[in-house]
């Protein structure tokens, strides 16, 4: 049984690496359409409104298709006035209990609502208000639960690792694998 969640846990690590990499082009491509914006409205003093949501939406999915791949790789926020002096046992079980209680339960309870919102948003094929904006307004709104559901994932993954920290059966801080893709 420990094989099964050791072999999920690196399974789950490899897609948040895979996302977060990926993802993270779309930086690159923000930083392009935020200047050919900027430009458009300075030189001919036009912007469009597809063009501001895209923008908002690209941004968005930064941050949610980013969050699984910051906790992977321990770059989440984290208030450390004791944690870097505790052992990696105590390290391991602050990370154990912190998941149960904080991140399971807010990943399930944001993502099922999230759910909700953007399959009610499918079923009426909702759109932007702005006219010109962008269609399928329930796209982005889906990227929210698969953002939460990616985090959740690695919050389990995380959990597996500090869990064997806690119990002694990995002797390091279990933040990540050494395995490349």
């Amino acid at each position: 049984m420990a094989d099964f969640f050791l072999k999920l846990s690196k399974e789950i690590d490899r897609i948040n690496e895979w996302v977060g990499r990926t993802s993270s082009w779309i930086s690159g491509i923000l930083v392009i359409l935020v200047c050919i914006d900027v430009l458009s409205r300075y030189l001919f003093s036009e912007t469009a409104a597809w063009v501001m949501e895209l923008e908002w939406h690209l941004f968005s999915l930064l941050f949610l298709f980013g969050a699984g791949f910051a906790l992977k790789h321990d770059r989440h926020v984290r208030v450390d006035l004791f944690y870097d002096k505790f052992s990696p046992k105590d390290k391991a079980l602050v990370n154990l209990i912190g998941g149960l209680v904080f991140l399971l339960p807010w990943c399930l309870l944001i993502g099922i609502t999230s759910f909700g919102y953007a399959y009610e948003s499918f079923l009426n094929r909702e759109t932007s208000p702005d006219p010109g904006g962008l269609p399928a307004r329930y796209v982005i709104k889906f990227a929210v639960t698969l953002g939460l559901v990616l985090l959740l994932l690695q919050g389990i993954s995380q959990m597996i690792k500090d869990y064997r920290v806690w119990k002694g059966l990995d002797l390091e801080e279990p933040r990540e694998f050494n395995e490349s893709l």
